[in-house]
């Protein structure tokens, strides 16, 4: 179920309203992630740049729980999806754990699905009331606005993806944020 082609360029339209634009810049830095993640094995998603524990699987995983998170479990208020639960998020370095027990092919499709979720969930809230749909977040304990949790996923999209970007960079030499690049 691949949701985005990491070799097809997002084509950048200039003039958009906030809407467009927050979406359309949530969905290059995916597609870019996506391209950083892709094509490798197992065992080069489990590689890391010492002294860092952060590897691309790691990396495939935990974006994955911050889309459902954000998006399916407090925008959308469904909670959080049951792919998850057996993996046993809450219980402390859960993440770390597991991840060395994951396939590439296993980490990519538990990325797509949440990515799709996401894409489901932001729709439903935008057909609502639109950036100023409000959901409560417990762990900040406020309400906040569809706007600002897109904003908070492109921040943690482009803090990983540059993880990812040197990551993959020791594993096969690919640089750069687009295909074009190389």
């Amino acid at each position: 179920m691949t949701i985005i082609d990491p070799t097809q360029p997002l084509e950048m339209t200039p003039v958009m309203d906030e809407t467009g634009t927050l979406l359309s810049t949530l969905d290059r830095i995916r597609r870019t992630f996506a391209w950083k993640c892709g094509g490798l094995t197992d065992e080069q998603l489990r590689q890391r740049l010492e002294p860092s524990r952060i590897t691309l699987g790691w990396l495939l995983k935990h974006l994955a729980f911050c889309e459902d998170h954000y998006f399916t479990a407090v925008l959308a208020d469904n909670g959080y999806p049951d792919v998850w639960a057996s993996y046993g998020p809450g219980e402390e370095g859960w993440d770390w754990k597991t991840e060395a027990e994951d396939t590439a092919d296993g980490l990519m499709a538990l990325w797509e699905g949440a990515v799709a979720r996401s894409r489901r969930s932001i729709a439903e809230a935008l057909a609502k009331d639109g950036m100023d749909t409000l959901a409560t977040n417990a762990e900040w304990g406020v309400e906040a606005n569809a706007r600002r949790y897109i904003a908070d996923m492109i921040e943690e999209y482009a803090r990983h993806t540059g993880h990812a970007d040197l990551i993959r960079e020791s594993i096969d030499g690919l640089v750069g944020e687009d295909p074009r690049d190389g």
